[in-house]
């Protein structure tokens, strides 16, 4: 194990290793592709998120309300970096019709360097 604070990056042979989390995924679902476009063209005009796949429909089951629900959901997966977080939820939000949309964020651990320069070049800076 290697434990190093307030590292940025640490080069790994081929491989970039990101010590505090500078870049993020955020994942959010929607209930229609159409809106999940709407998200990811937003994100994308506004240099929030360097790329956005959307993958679907999956099959969601959770509880709302106290009832069981099973639904269809697009899943969009937002590249970014951490500073970005709020203004990504805050226009998520925005635009999301669910009331209470899922947002969550990951931190990318390890990502190539080709591809962490070309993110970080599509992004607000």
């Amino acid at each position: 194990m290697i434990f190093v604070w307030f590292a940025k990056i640490i080069p790994l042979g081929k491989r970039m290793f990101v010590m505090d989390n500078e870049y993020i995924q955020v994942i959010t679902t929607t209930g229609k592709k159409e809106d999940a476009e709407k998200i990811t063209g937003v994100l994308i005009e506004k240099r929030l998120a360097g790329c956005v796949q959307i993958i679907g429909p999956a099959a969601s089951t959770y509880r709302w309300k106290n009832n069981i629900e099973k639904a269809e959901e697009w899943l969009c997966f937002i590249k970014s970096r951490r500073n970005m977080y709020k203004k990504i939820e805050d226009c998520i939000k925005e635009i999301h019709p669910y009331e209470t949309p899922e947002i969550i964020c990951l931190p990318i651990l390890e990502g190539s360097k080709d591809y962490l320069k070309w993110l970080d070049g599509e992004l607000q800076k």
